[in-house]
């Protein structure tokens, strides 16, 4: 285990909101599909179910998108302003299926601002364990979603939206046919 596993799950959330808008697309167009997305990701606390909330995850989305492809100052800027704005104060809490975890706000918070606070509590410990270099993008040329690279050897390159990685692979083995060197 690299992080901590409700810093796994936090990460994992923000590559799933990330890559809500991966690619031309967008899978949050109405508060029903943001209900939706939530409640995949098990995210607790309260929801106002309006418009208004909506665009604020997108507007977190975006600003979670640049965290994500950005430098190691940059990024522990964009997450102090994020736990500053919540005027964050972490807790350990139990609940629900989930065992001893790290909230920072409370549950009755505005949801932009609880799911910031749960992404920039992740991103403390990827800055401190100086592994930023897990926050890619993916390789693939005609995709645009991020990749969170857990794995020991830090080979994962393509993302879990769609088949990147198989798609990226027979087009390198059908060039190596077609040029006669496979």
């Amino acid at each position: 285990m690299l992080f901590a596993p409700d810093t796994e799950v936090a990460l994992r959330s923000v590559v799933n909101l990330i890559n809500s808008a991966a690619n031309g697309t967008e899978s949050l167009t109405s508060v029903a599909e943001l209900h939706a997305f939530l409640d995949a990701e098990e995210f607790t606390g309260t929801r106002e179910g309006t418009e208004a909330e909506l665009t604020s995850v997108k507007r977190l989305r975006s600003q979670l998108a640049s965290l994500w492809t950005s430098d190691e100052d940059a990024a522990a800027k964009a997450v102090n302003q994020l736990l500053t704005d919540a005027r964050a104060l972490p807790q350990l809490v139990k609940h629900d299926h989930w065992d001893w975890h790290l909230h920072a706000t409370t549950p009755e918070a505005p949801l932009a601002e609880r799911m910031g606070t749960e992404a920039a509590m992740a991103l403390v410990d990827v800055i401190r364990s100086k592994e930023m270099d897990r926050l890619r993008v993916c390789a693939a040329d005609d995709c645009d979603a991020v990749v969170l690279d857990l794995s020991r050897n830090r080979s994962k390159l393509y993302c879990d939206t769609g088949n990147c990685a198989n798609r990226t692979h027979v087009a390198a083995y059908r060039a190596r046919k077609a040029s006669g060197t496979e």
